[in-house]
């Protein structure tokens, strides 16, 4: 529930009332009462009075609590995206240090190629609700500023044959479709 249709329905039962007796007390239509309790309406204007009235609420604290509600959204939509370009980061610096250096033997880099496995695995097992475009962008896109980086500072060939040499490219296309196609290797338990 948001914070205005849980404070509606939080006063309304403090006050004894059913959803009827608040549409029918504060002449709003008892639909539109529950459209606002459940979420799916946000209440303004003179619906808002109305009701406000009849539960004898204030009308500004109401609309204090949605504009806290919107700078919570904000602040949160900050931390996550911190926390997303942190975690690409971590996640791609990780694979390139155990694949990039010239003296890297074949441990390190089955070692990249397990984790290249495994990180998208749980990522998927976190993340079921997530569409698969959805995740790939959040969690993939660190992979593609590399290879753009790559093939900047190398150019296109020597960007190749350093991605082939060092088995970067084999990592990311195992991260990238255990990302996208995860689902299918990850089936829970019912």
């Amino acid at each position: 529930m948001n914070s205005i249709g849980k404070k509606i329905s939080d006063a309304r039962k403090l006050k004894g009332f059913t959803q009827e007796e608040l549409a029918e007390l504060s002449k709003v239509n008892l639909r539109t009462i529950q459209r606002i309790e459940n979420n799916n309406n946000e209440p303004r204007g003179k619906t808002l009075s109305l009701i406000c009235d009849v539960l004898q609420i204030d009308k500004a604290d109401l609309q204090g609590l949605n504009q806290l509600s919107e700078n919570k959204t904000m602040t949160s939509y900050i931390i996550n995206g911190i926390f997303l370009i942190l975690l690409n980061i971590i996640i791609v610096g990780t694979i390139g240090y155990l694949t990039l250096p010239i003296e890297a033997n074949t441990n390190s880099k089955v070692g990249a190629i397990l984790l290249s496995f495994f990180i998208p695995f749980f990522i998927v097992h976190f993340t079921q609700k997530i569409r698969a475009t959805k995740r790939l962008l959040k969690f993939g896109i660190g992979f593609a500023a590399y290879l753009l980086l790559l093939m900047c500072v190398q150019g296109f060939i020597g960007g190749c044959r350093i991605g082939f040499r060092s088995w970067i490219f084999s990592c990311i296309l195992i991260f990238i479709g255990v990302l996208f196609y995860g689902e299918i290797l990850y089936k829970p338990e019912k």
